[in-house]
């Protein structure tokens, strides 16, 4: 099975992925802004990485190919989350929120696409089913975030014939213990897992889903 690196794969999210992914085969490279943690299932973890910095990523990525034979699948979850409203907010809440969720999975996606495309493979966005239809203070974050959804459907054109898949998953709020205590009163039955979003972002990468591409697909628990 192919290499896949995730970003953001110290969080919440990016540990259920890393660890679905183990389970189907994979080899996985976590890599993060945050320090490597002691014990992590992933095959290499990369900590200090500036995601958003081309030359960091593009280094860090070259460590991952050298180290582990080859990248073969992308999966961008990297990201953060500001609520904040127009009114009294800051400009630089918008540069913070399209350098954290949009410039990060434009620079990984930029810098593994050299190795993706000799043998082809996937790339997976996280984006956010909350950038269709933004609430108050919403407007950094779900900017950034359609944003991620556009650079999914343009990639994925722009890759259709070099045998590579962009696709996006569109969570509404993941159940992390981070959005519990932002939410401590919310009703997080209808949360989505995030094991239970890993196994889609796992069938992406998958030669399952290779008729798939420029697709997102919006993940939202029943109820």
């Amino acid at each position: 099975m192919s290499v896949v690196i995730v970003t953001g794969g110290f969080g919440a999210l990016g540990r259920s992925v890393v660890a679905e992914l183990g389970k189907r085969g994979f080899t996985v490279a976590a890599v993060d802004v945050a320090p490597a943690p002691a014990a992590t299932s992933a095959a290499l973890a990369l900590g200090g990485v500036d995601l958003a910095d081309e030359k960091a990523v593009a280094a860090a990525y070259a460590t991952v190919a050298e180290k582990l034979g080859g990248i073969g699948g992308l999966v961008n979850i990297a990201g953060g989350f500001i609520w904040e409203p127009i009114e009294g907010g800051s400009i630089e809440s918008w540069d913070k929120m399209f350098r954290m969720n949009l410039r990060t999975a434009a620079a990984s996606s930029a810098a593994a696409l050299p190795y993706l495309t000799k043998k082809g493979g996937a790339i997976v966005n996280v984006g956010a089913a909350a950038a269709a239809a933004p609430g108050m203070g919403m407007a950094p974050y779900t900017a950034s975030k359609a944003g991620v959804r556009a650079l999914t459907e343009s990639l994925a054109d722009e890759l259709r014939a070099k045998n590579v898949r962009v696709n996006a998953v569109l969570p509404t709020i993941i159940d992390t213990p981070a959005n519990r205590a932002a939410m401590p009163d919310a009703d997080s039955s209808a949360w989505v897992r995030p094991d239970a979003a890993a196994k889609v972002i796992a069938f992406l990468l998958s030669d399952d889903s290779g008729a798939v591409t420029g697709a997102s697909l919006l993940l939202s628990r029943a109820g």
